[in-house]
């Protein structure tokens, strides 16, 4: 089967340029780029036929093919070519979230690999990094190789896995960490628990720069933040609930940064969320240490004025943030400071989230709803252009991880991702397709969707009208 997607507003984001293109997709790889393409090719492209074609959707992908209006396949081509009208429609390379919890094994009742790499194609993901915090942990080649096959059986989407820092996520004892890159892990982290120990992680920033793969810190100094369920501030007094000062977060940051440059080791800081914490990074990136870190949608959007609702589905950790942490992300994000979007995507039970406030699990999904708060929230108003954010969501993440994706290029493969910036839609948590429902953006309107997912050439999720 051959695709060709017509008329689309191409990004480059390494060039920041978006040109209007067709793009020929074969045998899983980008065949042809250019423009009128379509006409090269001999298509009928004759838009007042009555004629309704098929485009295929993987028959793995759970969902139902869509069908498209005056769109005939070629009367010479062999086999046939399926033609999409992208028209006004941004065609990206395949999104990238650098970090999602997957849950399985052993917290099947969350998400699974399935649902988890589902929800990842619906929200234009066609690459995912899912954190280690399973049950048993993955700081061994047998749960990494279950990982990977599981997924490589789901067929959606592109599946990497990290490996744990310390064994059992425990911050004891190094994991086998050249072991864990034997089997393929593309990072490592102990995501969901710092790395108390200095010299441990110093030890193993060491050996992460041996085996030239990033360190993904956890960055929470848990003596500060101990008890604590939102960010300490007036809020915080206000609701009589215990808080975690931005400290606890900034402390971590720092120390991590001084053992970057120690050990020249390429350090990632997961979901920044303070001020502290991107001047920090902002700082050491000009001693050229090398460091990047990455802010999730909920963090560039809400501010801890939404937990006088005590609604659990805003309880996150690290905490939402206050009004000028919010600004400073912003500002991050504009000047380069933050490199990746990443969503955090940690999908619970309706069970967990509905339990009191105090009680209740940090964490929130993400993946359904990350391009819609990425257009709605900094695109339209300015704060990033459409490049500039397309960057933060595939070839950074890219780079960081070492993975020749991130771009859209004549002979590579075709992860591809069509983002509508027009449509506007409403979020639906009954309509995910992963498990979790636990998200507090519930009834938001928000522009921009992606409509297709493409993964190595294979059309995984569809939502066109024509």
């Amino acid at each position: 089967m051959k695709l060709l997607l017509k008329d689309g507003k191409v990004i480059n984001p390494v060039n920041k340029t978006i040109t209007i293109q067709d793009i020929l997709i074969a045998d899983g790889k980008v065949a042809a780029m250019g423009k009128e393409l379509a006409a090269s090719l001999n298509l009928d492209l004759d838009e007042s036929t009555d004629g309704r074609s098929t485009v295929p959707v993987d028959s793995n992908s759970g969902f139902q093919p869509v069908f498209f209006n005056n769109k005939e396949t070629s009367k010479n081509a062999c086999p046939p070519i399926f033609v999409i009208n992208v028209k006004d429609k941004y065609v990206v390379p395949g999104l990238i979230d650098l970090h999602v919890h997957l849950r399985e094994p052993g917290f099947e009742e969350k998400e699974t690999i399935a649902t988890g790499a589902q929800a990842a194609a619906r929200g234009g993901f066609t690459s995912i990094v899912c954190m280690p915090n399973t049950e048993p942990p993955a700081d061994n080649q047998a749960v990494i190789s279950y990982i990977q096959q599981t997924a490589q059986k789901t067929g959606m989407v592109n599946v990497f896995p990290t490996g744990t820092i310390t064994q059992g996520r425990a911050g004891k004892e190094l994991s086998e960490m050249a072991s864990l890159a034997e089997q393929g892990v593309v990072a490592f982290s102990d995501d969901g628990a710092p790395v108390v120990n200095a010299k441990l992680m110093r030890h193993a920033m060491e050996y992460a720069k041996m085996l030239n793969l990033p360190v993904i810190s956890h960055c929470e100094e848990p003596a500060l933040a101990y008890g604590g369920v939102m960010h300490e501030g007036f809020m915080s007094t206000m609701l009589g609930l215990a808080g975690i000062p931005a400290a606890a977060e900034e402390v971590m940051v720092a120390r991590d940064i001084i053992l970057a440059g120690l050990t020249g080791c390429h350090l990632h800081v997961a979901h920044v969320s303070t001020a502290g914490s991107v001047e920090l990074v902002r700082a050491a990136k000009e001693k050229g240490i090398k460091v990047t870190c990455e802010v999730t949608p909920h963090h560039f959007t809400l501010t801890d004025e939404v937990v006088s609702s005590y609604d659990p589905h805003t309880k996150v950790n690290p905490p939402l943030r206050g009004k000028v942490d919010v600004a400073a992300l912003h500002a991050g994000l504009k000047d380069g400071t933050i490199d990746v979007i990443a969503t955090d995507h940690a999908p619970h039970t309706p069970e967990e989230k509905e339990l009191e406030f105090e009680i209740a699990p940090f964490g929130m999904v993400g993946l359904e709803t990350a391009v819609g708060l990425v257009w709605t929230k900094l695109v339209i108003p300015g704060i990033l252009t459409a490049c500039e954010a397309v960057a933060k969501m595939t070839v950074n993440p890219a780079r960081i991880l070492n993975l020749k994706k991130g771009l859209i290029e004549t002979g590579g493969e075709a992860d591809i991702t069509v983002i509508d910036p027009n449509l506007t839609w409403v979020v639906k948590p009954e309509e995910f397709a992963g498990k979790g429902r636990n998200t507090p953006f519930s009834g938001w309107s928000l522009k921009g969707l992606p409509v297709v997912t493409m993964v190595g050439g294979r059309v995984k999720w569809m939502k066109l009208d024509k």
